[in-house]
């Protein structure tokens, strides 16, 4: 299976967690436009079995399904870099590292560290509410925070807020 990161309903870890629990049989390749330290650890712990960047040559892509299904797994340098780099003892995404945020996420960080409800910060940002969920639910994956509060945290710790 052929695996983007972020999905509408269930992300991609999400959704290779539950296909390696419930269907251990089925292979799992990521295959996505994020190839920040974070995106990539989380698919390879979901239990994918290689990670890929869309842009990527179609004859990689057909080396990488080859791979899973000989080999049992396919990475690129840049995923095995990010692998070994996470083994070392000061190795991994530190909580107060930056993580590549684009401007208008930077903008809703700086808002969602106020008191504005999500509607007010949606008004301000000339979005509609669905857009501010979307921001915030990428936020919630690309930070790995689970709500509000760990959004807050992280704009703290980064001098966003």
């Amino acid at each position: 299976v052929l695996m983007d990161l972020n999905m509408p309903i269930m992300n991609g870890a999400e959704a290779t967690s539950w296909l390696q629990k419930n269907e251990p049989d089925i292979k799992v390749l990521a295959l996505s436009m994020d190839d920040d330290e974070n995106s990539i650890l989380r698919m390879i712990r979901s239990g994918a079995k290689g990670y890929l960047l869309k842009d990527i040559h179609p004859d990689t892509l057909l080396e990488a399904l080859n791979g899973v299904l000989k080999e049992g797994f396919y990475h690129t340098k840049k995923v095995s870099d990010t692998l070994v780099h996470s083994l070392q003892p000061n190795g991994g995404l530190k909580k107060n590292e930056h993580i590549d945020l684009a401007d208008r996420e930077i903008e809703f960080l700086k808002l969602v560290s106020t008191e504005m409800t999500y509607k007010e910060i949606a008004d301000i940002m000339n979005l509609s509410p669905k857009t501010i969920d979307g921001y915030r639910e990428q936020l919630f994956k690309k930070l790995d925070v689970k709500n509000r509060i760990g959004l807050v945290i992280y704009a703290l710790k980064n001098g966003f807020a």
